[in-house]
């Protein structure tokens, strides 16, 4: 991965730069993953406390999220900031226990801010009750 800037203004750059990202979250690559962020990437969602911040901290906190669910997404819509430098992409998740159980349904949103071509913030937002069957 080099540091090409990518423009999410221009449909290819958000759809190359989805498509890349959803893939290593649907393998559950903890490395495939890291390397689509910065080294300095800050990373929150509703189940963090708090922010991730740094590939270590994102490793640690990907490997125990891998054990336990088992995770599908995909891109429903992309929001481009008007400078290109990131955006809002809406998504859609199946989530199921690694331990088994039913599958919940989900949909959120990421907040997105790019460095080159890299992640460096990523702020994940979506209704959490939706996992307990609320």
């Amino acid at each position: 991965m080099g540091t090409d800037v990518v423009k999410l203004t221009d449909v290819g750059g958000a759809e190359r730069l989805s498509q890349r990202v959803l893939s290593a979250w649907n393998k559950q690559d903890v490395d495939g993953v890291v390397a689509c962020y910065t080294e300095d990437c800050v990373y929150l969602d509703p189940n963090t406390r708090g922010a991730v911040v740094g590939h270590e901290a994102m490793r640690r906190y990907l490997s125990r999220l891998f054990e336990r669910w088992k995770m599908h997404w995909s891109l429903r819509e992309f929001h481009p900031f008007a400078d290109g430098s990131g955006g809002a992409f809406l998504w859609h998740a199946q989530l199921t226990p690694a331990a088994g159980g039913k599958t919940a349904e989900i949909d959120g949103m990421d907040l997105v801010v790019l460095r080159g071509e890299l992640l460096a913030r990523n702020e994940v937002y979506f209704d959490r009750m939706v996992l307990f069957g609320g």
